[in-house]
């Protein structure tokens, strides 16, 4: 009984503080600037059908191997937030952001000769990947209160991107298969479009007033989603230097990803009839990983 009676009264205490809050709505906008590490590494997806392993030989033969893994979360980001306060307490917020990673190897092979083994060549290549994208970010503040001219802050809310793509570049000495040129130069890039994701954010901040209106801030910041690949084009395709794109064929040129390969997907792995070259290839869909810690200064003005 005495224990109901004690839940009840610091109910009613709660409830009487919450009531006494002192009402301070108000908007507020904010802009800043953010750099974020990597916090989760994963093995990277195959990339045009090179595992992700980072592979040394030597007369013929792998001296070492070791799988790439990292994650794209690492890089900056920019954006502008628009935030409401309801009272001393609580506010929400919604971000629009602009995001470019730092450029990640995502499959590499180094030879100091070119061979065949097991029926394919083996030549010196590199894949690079980088993550541009647009994202809207809606959070939930929780203001822990002021002093001192400080005003801490907590919040968490989701990540919705908008617009974006992952952007796979590839160098390669490759072999032509004839006598004289025995290697060709070849660069490519391939852009890789995301299907619909979300993603999670968590911050800790502060805020210190200059002015009546203008204030500084800083907030630590953890997010993490993967993006599912939906396409993929090559965009640009050049063999010592000269434009090669308009050789390439519909399949060598699109793919489209699926979570699943049969009989009736344009594969020659899969399908009995063995490839269409005039219709995008179907591959299995992959994944990447976007995980990252990261600090934001910026600029806030309160109305």
């Amino acid at each position: 009984m005495k224990k109901n009676l004690f839940l009840l009264g610091f109910m009613a205490c709660s409830l009487t503080m919450l009531g006494q809050t002192d009402k301070k709505e108000s908007w507020y906008f904010k802009a800043g600037a953010s750099y974020f590490g990597q916090t989760a590494a994963t093995e990277f997806p195959t990339v045009g059908g090179n595992l992700p392993l980072n592979r040394t030989y030597v007369g013929g033969k792998l001296v070492s191997e070791e799988s790439v893994t990292g994650s794209f979360g690492e890089g900056f980001r920019t954006g502008i937030t628009a935030g409401y306060r309801f009272n001393t307490r609580l506010g929400v917020e919604m971000g629009v952001n602009y995001y470019s990673s730092a450029d990640k190897t995502m499959a590499q092979t180094t030879t100091d000769q070119i061979f065949v083994s097991n029926g394919k060549p083996v030549y010196n290549f590199k894949s690079v990947g980088q993550i541009t994208a647009f994202d809207l970010a809606p959070a939930l503040v929780l203001f822990l209160g002021e002093h001192a001219g400080f005003e801490s802050y907590s919040k968490v809310g989701v990540i919705v991107p908008i617009h974006g793509d992952l952007e796979i570049t590839t160098d390669a000495i490759a072999p032509t298969g004839v006598a004289s040129p025995a290697t060709v130069a070849v660069h490519s890039v391939d852009k890789v479009k995301p299907n619909p994701t979300i993603g999670f954010m968590a911050a800790l901040g502060t805020s210190y007033k200059l002015g009546k209106n203008i204030s500084v801030f800083g907030e630590l910041e953890y997010r993490n989603f993967t993006v599912h690949g939906k396409t993929k084009e090559t965009i640009e395709f050049t063999q010592n230097g000269q434009n090669a794109l308009a050789g390439r064929t519909q399949a060598q040129i699109h793919t489209n990803y699926q979570d699943r390969l049969d009989t009736n997907s344009n594969n020659a792995a899969t399908n009995p009839n063995g490839l269409d070259s005039s219709k995008p290839m179907d591959e299995l869909s992959s994944y990447v990983g976007i995980s990252g810690l990261g600090l934001t200064l910026g600029l806030k003005y309160s109305l």
